[in-house]
């Protein structure tokens, strides 16, 4: 299998809170052992395009982005959609759970969990 790994230019920039949550569950989760986090866009929600962030195996053709301790997947696809892309984590009084902040983003609904370009 060809993986590409590209260590000069970032598609998704993630915050040092996200970085530190992704460290901690991958240390705690027994499902994420020898895997990445697939950063990912999917059809559907409100808006017509909704964000995905689960453990995966890379594949052929993937952007691959070593952290060190753990590498953040992204497919071709995605890319296109992710670029530019801030990855946080927020954990304060209106919720906790990883947020996509997406300056390319045209239109996003209510909750911000789709969006169109």
């Amino acid at each position: 299998m060809k993986v590409a790994i590209d260590k000069k230019v970032n598609i998704v920039e993630i915050t040092d809170k996200a970085i530190e949550e992704i460290r901690r569950i991958f240390s705690t989760d027994e499902s994420s052992k020898g895997k990445g986090i697939r950063l990912g866009v999917i059809g559907g929600g409100c808006s017509g395009l909704s964000y995905k962030l689960d453990f995966s195996e890379p594949r052929e053709k993937d952007n691959v982005f070593d952290y060190g301790d753990f590498k953040v997947l992204i497919d071709l696809k995605s890319s296109i959609y992710l670029k530019g892309v801030v990855l946080d984590f927020k954990d304060g009084l209106n919720g906790k759970g990883f947020v996509f902040e997406n300056p390319n983003a045209k239109n996003t609904c209510g909750c911000g969990e789709s969006f169109a370009v």
